[in-house]
């Protein structure tokens, strides 16, 4: 199974730009981008909390999907990340895809009262994590999953979500990428964290899991977060004329398996996204469909 690339634009969630989320959600959605993606730092004083802003953000639209980039798992507990992204998803027409992580920026967690997690447990956690989401979207009459850090027993789930509402992971270890390939419908990797230049081995690593589990790896959907600037003047990967965006977002799909980009610009964001929206995605849409 092919997945069809779609384009999409990171908005920060800013709390004193008053209505300019919204203002670059309706924007995207006019343009004709697929999907709006809403980090999530609860503990950062400048930023809305996300699962508000979304809801805020979704009732102002009326096609754009809404994905968490990624949902700060240890401050959401996975039965009720779950209970919202439902809801959210029934409410919105199926207009959610569920970004998760292990978490970072740990101090911070643990001042807002959650737990300070290493590599490993962290790992072990959204593992465990996925397994109670899932159950809980199961549609079944009774929930039984999870283990040491997360559990729900005997609960019963609903509402029910759409199939769309996949989990996406925010992945780059050797363990988070083979979970991925494994367990999740998406991956969402960022240029600044996860370049070029190791790019495909973190593909070939998502695709042998997705294997091993009897899974295709064409199904899973792989979006590029890319941070940059749309010149006249080319002075590097992703910072450039809008025709070499083209070019090497035709390249990322053609050679590398990537199949779907979120463009977060590094400066001057409303007027960057709009060009991106314009003029880079139909044109590389174009480039993909000849």
């Amino acid at each position: 199974m092919k997945l069809p690339v779609v384009f999409g634009a990171n908005i920060d969630p800013v709390w004193r730009d008053g209505d300019g989320p919204l203002r670059l959600a309706v924007q995207a959605e006019r343009d004709g981008l697929d999907l709006v993606t809403i980090q999530d730092h609860p503990y950062q004083a400048a930023f809305h909390d996300m699962w508000t802003l979304m809801s805020f953000l979704a009732a102002g639209t009326q096609r754009v999907v809404f994905v968490s980039a990624v949902a700060n798992l240890p401050l959401r507990p996975p039965a009720m990340l779950a209970k919202a992204a439902a809801s959210f998803d029934v409410l919105s027409g199926g207009r959610l895809r569920l970004g998760l992580g292990t978490g970072a920026f740990w101090e911070a967690i643990e001042a807002m009262g959650g737990p300070r997690r290493g590599k490993r447990e962290a790992v072990d956690a959204l593992a465990e994590a996925i397994d109670v989401i899932r159950a809980l979207w199961s549609g079944q009459r009774s929930a039984r999953a999870g283990g040491a850090h997360y559990r729900v027993a005997g609960i019963h789930p609903g509402p029910t979500p759409s199939a769309d509402l996949g989990i996406w992971l925010g992945a780059y270890g050797s363990r988070m990428l083979a979970l991925t390939g494994a367990k999740a419908d998406g991956w969402l990797p960022s240029l600044a964290y996860l370049g070029l230049d190791r790019l495909d081995e973190a593909t070939d690593r998502i695709d042998d899991a997705a294997r091993r589990a009897d899974r295709d790896p064409a199904g899973i959907r792989k979006v590029y977060n890319l941070n940059g600037l749309i010149t006249p003047a080319s002075k590097g990967p992703f910072h450039g004329p809008a025709q070499q965006w083209v070019d090497q977002i035709t390249d990322l799909v053609h050679d590398h398996g990537m199949n779907g980009f979120v463009y977060w610009p590094d400066q001057d964001q409303q007027r960057q996204l709009s060009v991106f929206a314009q003029e880079v995605a139909p044109a590389a849409r174009r480039a993909l469909a000849s």
